[in-house]
């Protein structure tokens, strides 16, 4: 059995009908590639659509102002992948007169674009002979070929992209690099996969030798800290209330958020209400302070973030306050806008 031609076959019979696969432009690619970083096709492909829709070329993407991009972008975490994005369009549109590079090499210039996404470009666009190498295709290999690399250790990234390499057809990238993807996605799944019914199932090594469960071999674990958000929705004499840009480097930069008072460690109700009350950003009297909702505790790859909103009153009219309609248009960290949809008016 030759390993591609039955995967090809495997990925002509069983692949997603998704619009990024209906054409070759290498914008609609790229796009698709950074949206798709770190992120479930399902949560996907409803901003793709969008995106699609309101920049229907690079130059449309490029001309738009930045908060237009992260306003479309809000909820599909990573938001550094949408500046990037947003960069990188203008890169092309302006400095490359709306052209894609198209090499392997040349696109790795891109903001933004590592080796993963050059390759899926590269090849899906260009049919470049260049193997990608992500989860799905570290699962993958490392079953079927029964490997106990450390898929997070060093010298993890240049082993499986030489066996990928290896197994790819150089006549036909495209197909083997989305079949590949698409395999590892749909059935070579990270738990409980469906292997009675793979179509490798008799070469796999994995699946031969009992080890499905425990390949690929993963040890280092994510550090993960824990901070602790309280946001201060104001409301003043008019309704009016204060939001601000995030210009700090890091977590939801240029995203909109509430005045925020972060702690250390959790504290106490009643100790959070006197920090708010004395709060040094506040240039009015607070005349009630209370919790709107329960902790949430939104998990970032590397963050928990435990966070409580508090409404604050004052009889004062707030210097720059805005109301209500004008600060829903902003972009928001997902977890502030689901807050704004359902408790907040």
């Amino acid at each position: 059995m030759v390993f591609y031609k039955s995967l090809i076959q495997w990925y002509l019979h069983n692949k997603r009908d998704l619009p990024w696969r209906k054409t070759h432009n290498p914008y609609f690619i790229w796009l698709s590639e950074i949206m798709l970083q770190q992120t479930r096709v399902a949560q996907g492909l409803p901003y793709f659509l969008s995106f699609q829709e309101a920049f229907p070329t690079v130059f449309d993407l490029a001309d738009a102002p930045e908060e237009k991009v992260l306003k479309l972008w809000q909820g599909l975490g990573y938001y550094s992948r949408a500046r990037n994005l947003h960069a990188t369009a203008k890169h092309v549109a302006y400095n490359l007169n709306g052209k894609f590079p198209s090499s392997y090499k040349e696109l790795l210039k891109l903001k933004g674009v590592g080796d993963y996404t050059a390759a899926a470009i590269a090849s899906i666009s260009y049919n470049e002979p260049v193997p990608v190498v992500d989860g799905n295709v570290y699962r993958v290999l490392s079953r079927y070929f029964g490997i106990e690399t450390d898929i997070s250790s060093s010298a993890a990234k240049a082993e499986f992209k030489e066996l990928a390499g290896s197994q790819l057809p150089k006549d036909n990238a495209a197909e083997f690099n989305q079949a590949m993807m698409e395999f590892g996605a749909l059935q070579c799944v990270p738990k409980s996969p469906d292997c009675v019914n793979c179509i490798f199932n008799v070469n796999c090594v994995a699946y031969t030798t009992g080890r499905v469960d425990s390949l690929p071999v993963k040890l280092k674990k994510t550090k993960v800290t824990n901070r602790y958000f309280n946001y201060m929705v104001v409301k003043d004499a008019l309704g009016n209330t204060i939001v601000q840009k995030r210009t700090a480097k890091g977590i939801w930069h240029n995203l909109y958020e509430f005045p925020l008072l972060e702690t250390v460690t959790p504290v106490p109700d009643k100790e959070v209400v006197k920090l708010i009350e004395q709060f040094p950003g506040f240039e009015f009297e607070v005349k009630s302070v209370h919790a709107i909702m329960p902790e949430v505790v939104h998990k970032l790859s590397h963050q928990h973030l435990h966070i409580r909103f508090w409404e604050v009153v004052t009889k004062d009219i707030v210097v720059n306050g805005q109301s209500y309609n004008k600060v829903k248009a902003y972009p928001y960290p997902i977890v502030i806008h689901n807050f704004m949809e359902k408790h907040w008016e």
